[in-house]
């Protein structure tokens, strides 16, 4: 018997590949004396626009305030719908709030957890103004369809690609669809810092200058505000650790691919499964599975020495920040929500690791 703990998540071992190159990245900022909106700053953001082939990037201080800055770029009127999936993690339905503005939740797909597309025009009114989809897991939306009705009404489009990093939909990368896209540099995502980090990206240029200024007090001349800004940067620092574990971001996603591909070809039983589509290239920042026995199944694998995670355990409507939405009910969601596992499928883990986990699931009754 293996009595070593595969653990689920390991940002040390996650890092270990890039320590020397970090730590020279530390000892350059460090000399530089620059700490703030430097060139590490202005270089990163023009090479994360350059993958993504986008035109604008504006590095800010989370994924969060990513995607508050990119709302409050609109200027949309106080009190405007903004229509988001059920299932997201509460940060998306976060930034609506923190603009003055109205969540209105719609369920994802069974099947894809992402936003379902067939049931967005029933939530819209003369109040909507703007969709935020949200690329669950590493997966894109099924962004035609979204992209036909956001035209057809006049909706703004954001795409929340904090766990998408790397991630494609018919050609295109995540973040590339949207009117603007808000992204998490978290130190666990595809693409993470030492710290905390996001950026939003986007083709507008007004936007981008908007989400600049906003970023930086609400300043673009010193000591000049034209807004009520925040203080939201993207650090030097973090910028020049995003610079280098760039570079190496595809080799990431395919090598979590590849972990992903284990678990798709071997896994047996009735776990249900990441659905696996010709139109997009998932990145598998999480590679998840569902079923009825979830608990169970987690203590199966932690008793068997393996760490697991759950995202996320409990639905927006039913977290006590959420109040006003306790009284809603979405199944499908709430389903997701109470059998959803998330198995390990770090960049750092050996397919001898997959293995391991598959044969554990595959002995579970």
């Amino acid at each position: 018997m293996n009595d070593t703990m595969i653990e689920y998540d390991n940002l040390n071992k996650v890092n270990k590949p890039f320590a020397d190159e970090l730590k020279r990245a530390f000892c350059n900022v460090l000399d530089s004396g620059w700490f703030i909106l430097g060139e590490n700053v202005e270089k990163f953001e023009k090479e994360f626009a350059d993958y993504n082939n986008v035109r604008y990037c504006a590095g800010v201080a989370s994924g969060l305030d990513a995607l508050i800055l990119a709302i409050r770029s609109l200027d949309l009127p106080g009190g405007s719908e903004i229509i988001v999936p059920s299932n997201t993690y509460i940060a998306t339905i976060l930034s609506i709030l923190q603009n003055g503005h109205d969540p209105v939740l719609v369920e994802p797909d069974i099947r894809t957890y992402n936003i379902d597309p067939s049931l967005i025009e029933a939530s819209i009114t003369t109040k909507t103004k703007a969709v935020i989809v949200v690329h669950l897991y590493g997966k894109t939306c099924d962004m035609d369809p979204i992209m036909y009705l956001c035209k057809k009404f006049n909706l703004y489009l954001i795409e929340d690609c904090a766990q998408a990093h790397g991630a494609i939909y018919k050609g295109k990368k995540a973040g590339s669809f949207g009117d603007l896209a808000a992204f998490s540099f978290y130190p666990s995502k595809n693409l993470g810092c030492l710290g905390d980090g996001g950026a939003v990206m986007t083709n507008n240029y007004e936007y981008y200058e908007k989400v600049k200024i906003l970023r930086n007090y609400g300043s673009n001349i010193k000591y000049n505000n034209m807004y009520i800004g925040v203080n939201s940067r993207l650090d030097e620092l973090q910028a020049a650790f995003l610079r280098i574990k760039l570079k190496y971001l595809d080799k990431i996603v395919s090598h979590k691919r590849s972990l992903a591909g284990l678990y798709l070809d071997n896994l047996t039983g009735d776990f249900i499964l990441p659905v696996v589509s010709d139109e997009s290239y998932d990145a598998y920042h999480i590679f998840n599975i569902r079923h009825s026995k979830r608990d169970k199944v987690r203590d199966h694998l932690l008793r068997k020495k393996i760490k697991t995670e759950i995202h996320y355990p409990i639905s927006p409507n039913k977290q006590k920040a959420l109040s006003f939405l306790n009284h809603l009910t979405f199944p499908v969601s709430e389903e997701i929500h109470r059998t959803t596992l998330s198995l390990p499928v770090s960049s750092y883990h050996k397919p001898e690791d997959i293995v391991r986990v598959i044969e554990v699931l595959n002995r579970f009754k």
